[in-house]
């Protein structure tokens, strides 16, 4: 690599670097959109709220609900004079939650709602229309309370993230307003805290859920918060809705169902476990098996013996002497170099001398060669006399 490439190379490590850095240590941006939760601290999380309950009101029972109201309340274990406290943009129910929350209240229980929609069942059911202006407010909303034992000296002012909702229509027969919006001309128009008998007990509604976030707890508007929430005190156990919730953490994952179910859950953990042991023990390398590699053919003798099947089947005895003749001498030339032309007794006296073998087979041998050599026809004794000899003289 040369010196140019290695330092571009260099800053662009350095400029990929640079922006790790400043991603990872850069402040997170702040989230703004509603949750509600217990757990979350975001502006508009109610972690303070839920802290402050718990921690406040000691003598009182708070207890975390993670259940959809319908599963909740179908349980008879819940405490009876007990309030039921639901916070969130939009509390929609639907018709089976909303039977077992209202026999819920009639049996002397109560139910705090506080939202900007409440749903067209209960809508329908409680006879209450809300008029919600969906642009977040220019103006700061200013809350108060008919009772003059809530009025505040300083009234809590909300604006950030604040839709304006009212109640526009209720039953008055059995609905008592509680609390609206600071405006003297317009007081009765901009009601928005209201109770509604049912049976035995109450509801409770409230159009600005935003005054029980971590945001404006903060600010000074825990009073607001309060007072609101002073309506439950006779009730000694509360319990905190943490299902019905923007922010509300939800497992779309196919297994879902799976992992809601104990049985389920736990065997598909002993599937996962098992798969990982089998994975752990036979992931072992292991000899592979070795192919079987079947040894190359020798073609050459293969051509050889159907060449002399050829010339057996025809017995042509003589042209295969011949050939073997001419074999056998050009083997004598490449193994120990003599002249063949002449098979005198200057060529039998060296072959003795190089083969090894004595003058007397030497001699023998090259005799039977002129006598092959002088004959015309040959008959099948006479090659087989022919290989006899060669062979014995070449081993």
């Amino acid at each position: 690599m040369d010196k140019k490439s290695r330092n571009i190379l260099i800053l662009f490590g350095a400029a990929l670097l640079a922006i790790i850095v400043i991603e990872v240590t850069r402040p997170k941006p702040i989230n703004w959109k509603p949750s509600y939760t217990s757990v979350d601290k975001i502006p508009f999380g109610s972690y303070i709220l839920y802290k402050e309950l718990t921690e406040t009101y000691k003598d009182k029972n708070v207890n975390l609900v993670s259940k959809n109201p319908y599963e909740f309340l179908s349980d008879s274990t819940y405490n009876t004079n007990s309030a039921y406290l639901f916070i969130n943009t939009n509390l929609d129910f639907d018709k089976r939650s909303y039977e077992k929350l209202i026999a819920f209240v009639r049996q002397g229980n109560s139910v705090f709602l506080a939202g900007r929609y409440f749903g067209e069942i209960l809508k329908d059911s409680l006879r209450i229309e809300t008029d919600i202006d969906y642009q977040i407010t220019e103006e700061e909303i200013t809350p108060t309370f008919f009772s003059s034992y809530l009025q505040q000296d300083s009234l809590p002012k909300f604006k950030k993230g604040v839709y304006k909702s009212v109640f526009k229509s209720f039953d008055t027969t059995k609905t008592k307003v509680l609390g609206y919006l600071k405006n003297e001309e317009e007081k009765l128009s901009q009601i928005n805290f209201i109770k509604i008998t049912e049976g035995k007990g109450e509801i409770y509604l409230n159009t600005i859920p935003e005054a029980f976030s971590n945001y404006y707890m903060l600010k000074d508007n825990g009073v607001y918060a309060a007072n609101t929430l002073s309506f439950l005190q006779k009730n000694p156990t509360l319990y905190w809705d943490d299902y019905l919730k923007s922010g509300r953490k939800i497992i779309n994952s196919p297994m879902r169902f799976v992992l809601n179910q104990i049985p389920l859950r736990w065997a598909y953990y002993l599937l996962i476990i098992g798969i990982l042991i089998f994975i752990i023990f036979k992931g072992k390398r292991q000899q592979r098996i070795i192919p079987v590699v079947e040894p190359l053919q020798n073609t050459s003798i293969e051509f050889a013996k159907t060449i002399g099947d050829l010339y057996f089947q025809h017995k042509d005895y003589s042209d295969i002497i011949s050939k073997k003749i001419t074999y056998f001498l050009e083997k004598l030339r490449s193994q120990y170099y003599l002249n063949t032309n002449e098979l005198d007794t200057t060529f039998i006296n060296k072959l003795a001398v190089k083969s090894g073998h004595s003058l007397t087979d030497t001699k023998e041998l090259v005799d039977h060669i002129h006598a092959l050599k002088g004959r015309i026809a040959h008959t099948e004794a006479d090659l087989i006399a022919l290989n006899k000899k060669i062979e014995k003289f070449t081993l």
